[in-house]
């Protein structure tokens, strides 16, 4: 038997080490895990009651239009209800985009590092990848633009950008697609949207009545809480959606997923106090940074990059012998640096101490050989 070329040179994703297996290895009690930008005060309590009142209905099949649920995200929102298709998480989404608009012979543009799923989708459908290098940190528009051709299908904006945390601003935005060509879809990935604090931070959705190629993907696994549900969106055209739903799964987001996106939904107050507390966590980490003149972008979502200028494993495995997992930059693009999810604030206080024990011991160490 014989599986697509294209397999062969990719990688399956490899999610942060999960806790169990941490305590286990390191016979650990308490771990704290600040490695895949979970929101670290869980979800909404209206959640787990719209989730316990379903429970009786686990026999039946979800609702494969998500009506309840796409009524009162297109009201939050701002879109007509026909202008959202729902995915198993945002990723799935960003495999139907390339499902329905890549194939051999086309080619996809994109910012790197950047989220890896964009790439690793396209390679699967046999496109050509042409990954542009961040310029300090952010997307490079211009080059972006130069990379463009006939064959281009898709264009990739993750804003903020994971692993940076870097955003595309309004007028950048703007004047990006105004060059564009209409044939290209632009896709504007902002799962970290509920956490942006940028004044200049494009409206989007309203960008929607201008253009036609653009594409929006939003998720509850973040500031939502909801990561072990599996439900994002996108928000887009009803003409290019309806084109793109035959490569959407049947049923492919479930009952629980969507009561519990609802319910998540009708507490933005919750939502609102996680991403005060997250802004107050991101201070902390500017602090740190600052005071060790450590190199570091400010970030708009829930995690920051943190250049150390040596092995981001090394502070990896520092970390992880302490019971604090995090991302390192090793595997995502920026070999000296380790991101982290900014957590609760006994959580930030905890890894801050660490690293600044890491620091001492690292210079104590070098003083020493030194002499």
């Amino acid at each position: 038997m014989k599986v697509k070329q294209q397999l062969k040179q990719l990688k399956p994703y490899q999610p942060g080490k999960p806790i169990e297996e941490v305590k286990r290895e390191y016979q650990l009690e308490t771990v704290i895990k600040l490695a895949s930008n979970e929101n670290p005060y869980g979800c909404s309590s209206l959640v787990q009651q719209a989730i316990t009142a379903e429970l009786a209905h686990l026999a039946l099949y979800p609702d494969g239009y998500s009506r309840a649920l796409r009524e009162a995200l297109a009201k939050h929102v701002g879109v007509n209800e026909k202008q959202l298709i729902f995915g198993n998480g945002s990723d799935e989404v960003v495999q139907m985009i390339c499902r329905a608009f890549l194939q051999k012979g086309t080619n996809t543009v994109m910012a790197t590092p950047t989220f890896p799923q964009y790439r690793h989708n396209a390679i699967i459908e046999g496109a050509e990848v042409r990954e542009i290098p961040l310029r300090d940190g952010h997307h490079h528009l211009e080059a972006m633009l130069e990379a463009i051709d006939d064959d281009t299908r898709v264009v990739w904006i993750c804003s903020p950008n994971n692993p940076t945390g870097t955003y595309v601003n309004d007028a950048s935005l703007r004047a990006f697609l105004e060059k564009v060509p209409k044939h290209v879809l632009v896709v504007v990935d902002e799962a970290y949207y509920e956490y942006v604090q940028a004044d200049d931070y494009p409206n989007t959705v309203s960008l929607l009545q201008q253009y036609e190629n653009i594409m929006i993907l939003r998720t509850f696994s973040k500031a939502y809480g909801l990561a072990a549900l599996r439900i994002g969106y996108g928000i887009g055209h009803e003409h290019m959606l309806q084109a793109m739903e035959p490569a959407r799964e049947p049923f492919n987001t479930s009952r629980l997923a969507q009561v519990a996106a609802l319910a998540a939904l009708n507490d933005q107050t919750f939502i609102q106090q996680c991403v005060q507390k997250n802004k107050q966590g991101l201070n902390e980490f500017y602090s740190f940074c600052d005071q060790y003149g450590l190199h570091y972008y400010k970030s708009e979502g829930n995690f920051i990059l943190i250049d150390f200028g040596f092995s981001g494993d090394e502070v990896f495995t520092y970390l992880l012998q302490r019971g604090i997992i995090v991302r390192s930059g090793c595997a995502l693009g920026f070999p000296t640096a380790v991101r982290i999810t900014v957590g609760s604030a006994e959580q930030n206080e905890t890894i801050i101490r660490a690293l600044t024990n890491m620091l001492k011991e690292r210079r104590e160490k070098l003083c020493e050989e030194t002499f």
